[in-house]
């Protein structure tokens, strides 16, 4: 089991998911050949190319924009903002097309935007927000704010997996800070018969990536319905014989 730092773990989780899942791509201004401002994902277009590891303009709202069309094409994107606080630049792509996409028109958009933020680092006024509490409000997004490096690990491929977009946020400070040993490249990345793969013992990572807001009454009963059906149970609140 590797001791791996936040920073490790997030491009272990990262590159573990590039090795099992031919549409998992990184994007992002210098994230190929530099390995991004922070080296998360050093080496990753060494290994995977350069198709799979892209080098963009700084244009925050065009990373994210590219990144709702892949995956509505059907691919895994990871967009990184170089940092945060320029997500905002991205508001318009991630709330107004990735969040509300599914309630539109039924699609997923299985996406994920990695936003380093935080203080504690020198970064200045416009390299230090905390960005989570300004998607937090909206229905359609997830948010993901790992604590540990098995969080960080073990989150950040559930994020990847999951079809809805996900806001993945690494607080700066904790990148070489935080230390600890992770278990990583199982292939599930999650759980391998009942056991926890690349979490703290103590940490559920399910409890972090906080669920979307709950669907309307009617779409919401309507799931319910077709779940208890499957199952052979009667819906809550059913009536009937």
């Amino acid at each position: 089991m590797p001791e791996l730092t936040y920073l490790e773990a997030v491009r272990a989780a990262m590159h573990d998911e590039m090795e099992i899942d031919e549409r998992v791509f990184v994007m992002g201004e210098d994230v190929g050949r530099q390995g991004g401002a922070f080296g998360a994902t050093k080496e990753l277009q060494q290994r995977f190319g350069e198709l799979r590891s892209i080098d963009t303009p700084v244009a925050e709202s065009g990373i994210v924009g590219v990144a709702v069309g892949a995956a509505m094409a059907g691919q895994r994107p990871i967009a990184e903002m170089q940092f945060a606080d320029f997500v905002s630049c991205a508001y318009d792509q991630l709330i107004t097309c990735a969040a509300k996409m599914h309630y539109r028109i039924g699609w997923s958009v299985p996406l994920v935007v990695r936003c380093p933020n935080g203080g504690g680092v020198g970064g200045g006024p416009y390299h230090s927000e905390n960005v989570e509490a300004w998607f937090h409000h909206h229905a359609g997004l997830k948010i993901v704010c790992p604590a540990t490096a098995t969080d960080a690990y073990g989150l950040l491929r559930s994020a990847i997996r999951d079809p809805n977009p996900v806001v993945f946020c690494e607080h700066k400070f904790l990148y070489r800070r935080v230390k600890e040993e992770v278990t990583t490249g199982v292939r599930d990345g999650a759980r391998r018969a009942g056991a926890d793969a690349g979490r703290h013992p103590r940490s559920q990572p399910g409890r972090l990536l906080r669920a979307q807001v709950p669907l309307p009454p009617h779409q919401g009963d309507a799931a319910e319905r077709r779940a208890a059906g499957a199952a052979g149970q009667r819906p809550r609140g059913a009536r009937g014989q």
